[in-house]
């Protein structure tokens, strides 16, 4: 186990509480896009009066979500990614760069690595018969390993790894399983942020639908984690820094949650569920959706998992 967690064994002396570690990734969120392993603004994107957005466009928002996720799970499950027959569309078509298979050693995470998969490219399959003849294609995907891919940006931003390093996904069970974290609480509160903006009936039963099995998804990347990290603590601290960059990522408030209960330091309770007084999972807008997406805090079109952006009529992120 300690030979496979040297991402994220360095984290075992900073458990440092949530609040302090968010006012520094506000601080250098600010300055945005990743690039090259340096954090630096790289475009803004102009600001356009937009109308509401139409049902299709909010489908194919979720394909390119959608598109990602399948190509990640793909890889890591069977080394193969999506079909060129479910990747063509209208908008610029892109490849995907990197994808490799995990070799998991514990059978309970790799089988619910191929059930996920199947299930995001169902998802994908689903949303491009449901747009008919209007789905986009494919954009250009960065799920690679190298320290200037956007998994590495990703877990640099988070404090995992340090300048000029790698975090390597597909290297053991733990980082595809933080990997995987980072996806899943992004797709449920983005399908949860979309929702009350589609206004067919049948749309919106197939968004929630598509929102229940993301959270099933998020519920199992979730729980698997936390129990890993009774045994190896930085494993939860690690779920804290990728939410704590996540916060700093899509805006001022603070409703990004790792699988530590609030207030309980020792991890001793678990939060499976990330809710609010209420017992309601948050939303997250497209905006601020693609901020994460984008790995960039300022508005813009591109960056981060998608390098030339999304396609669709909603490709910009927000301005936090």
């Amino acid at each position: 186990m300690e030979a496979r967690l040297d991402m994220v064994e360095a984290l075992d002396e900073r458990a440092h509480r949530r609040d302090g570690r968010r006012g520094f990734f506000r601080a250098m969120g600010a300055a945005a896009v990743v690039a090259g392993g340096a954090v630096a603004v790289t475009r803004t994107a102009p600001v356009i009066a937009q109308t509401a957005p139409s049902d299709g466009d909010i489908l194919n928002f979720a394909l390119n979500l959608e598109y990602l996720e399948a190509q990640f799970y793909l890889y890591a499950a069977t080394g193969e990614g999506l079909p060129a027959s479910l990747t063509g569309g209208s908008g610029t078509a892109g490849a995907v760069s990197g994808g490799r298979q995990v070799a998991f050693t514990d059978p309970a995470v790799a089988a619910y690595a191929r059930e996920i998969a199947a299930d995001e490219r169902a998802h994908v399959e689903f949303l491009r018969t449901a747009l008919g003849t209007t789905f986009v294609a494919q954009p250009a995907i960065d799920i690679g390993v190298g320290p200037n891919s956007a998994f590495s940006a990703a877990a640099r931003a988070a404090g995992l790894i340090g300048a000029g390093e790698t975090f390597d996904p597909y290297a053991n069970d733990e980082s595809f399983l933080l990997a995987a974290f980072i996806f899943e609480d992004l797709g449920v509160t983005a399908y949860k942020g979309a929702a009350p903006l589609i206004t067919s009936k049948t749309f919106l039963e197939a968004a929630a639908g598509i929102l229940a099995v993301e959270a099933y998804h998020a519920a199992i990347v979730r729980t698997t984690l936390y129990a890993k990290g009774l045994e190896t603590p930085a494993l939860i601290d690690a779920t804290e820094a990728i939410s704590d960059a996540r916060d700093s990522l899509d805006g001022t408030d603070d409703l990004d949650q790792g699988v530590r209960a609030s207030g309980t330091g020792d991890g001793t309770v678990s939060n499976i569920a990330p809710l609010d007084a209420n017992g309601i999972a948050f939303s997250r807008s497209a905006g601020q959706t693609l901020n994460i997406a984008y790995l960039n805090r300022m508005s813009t079109d591109r960056g981060g998992f998608f390098p030339n952006g999304v396609n669709g009529n909603i490709r910009t992120s927000a301005a936090n």
